[in-house]
């Protein structure tokens, strides 16, 4: 197998205008080892706060960008679709553009592939990183989806609705996803699982937000995501 030389980091983003800019820089200051570069990729998913008109423009200046604009708001899932389709890389890296995730833990993120140990790599945001104090139910609900997730997947995560998923390109290659809303997490958690990958875990740090500062997730996803636990682990 051949030493991987690039790392596809795709951001899928919708109405995040006064963050996007700080995340990019963030994200090209993050020093990864020798040999390997960056691509930077991302997908707004129709954003009505000025992020699509400030992505068009940025389009224009920085070529080396790969930047795609939904002509309707899809879902993360679909943003994520068409941001795989577009990566190159021999590693790709999902990353959220709400900045609870620090791009600085790529490197940790990334090892466990570039040593050949790992297919696919998940954060976890519950194995002894920093992380802001917040909703109680919501790490309740995350516990029972992970744990309803790994019953069924025979697997022993301990936070599949983590953002930060990285995978080697002969994997994502292989998975043939469909959700377009948050779904993605236990569809890809089932389909890796299935395919009988090497899957890591790393802990990550989580700087979560409130619903008043801008946190999109609710309750629906959760009822969603119980459908697709049964659904790609059982159907």
């Amino acid at each position: 197998m051949n030493a991987p030389r690039l790392l596809s980091i795709v951001i899928p983003v919708y109405n995040e205008r006064e963050l996007v800019p700080l995340l990019l820089s963030r994200v090209e200051a993050v020093h990864l080892p020798d040999g390997l570069a960056k691509e930077i990729v991302l997908i707004d998913d129709h954003s009505t706060d000025g992020t699509r008109e400030w992505l068009r423009a940025l389009k224009t200046e920085r070529p080396d960008l790969r930047i795609t604009l939904h002509d309707t708001n899809r879902g993360k899932g679909a943003a994520l679709r068409t941001g795989f389709g577009v990566a190159t890389g021999d590693i790709v890296l999902v990353q959220d553009a709400d900045l609870e995730y620090d791009p600085r833990e790529y490197p940790t993120l990334i090892e466990p592939i570039l040593d050949g140990r790992a297919d696919v790599v998940f954060g976890t945001r519950f194995l002894g990183h920093t992380h802001r104090v917040l909703y109680y139910w919501h790490a309740v609900g995350n516990w029972l989806l992970t744990t309803l997730s790994n019953m069924l997947s025979n697997v022993n995560l301990t936070d599949m609705e983590c953002c930060y998923k990285v995978f080697r390109r002969e994997v994502l290659d292989k998975l043939h996803l469909r959700e377009d809303r948050f779904g993605f997490e236990p569809e890809v958690t089932a389909k890796v699982a299935r395919l009988g990958c090497r899957i890591y875990e790393v802990p990550v740090s989580y700087s979560g937000r409130t619903y008043a500062e801008g946190k999109k997730i609710n309750w629906r996803d959760g009822v969603s995501a119980i459908r697709c636990i049964l659904k790609y682990n059982l159907f």
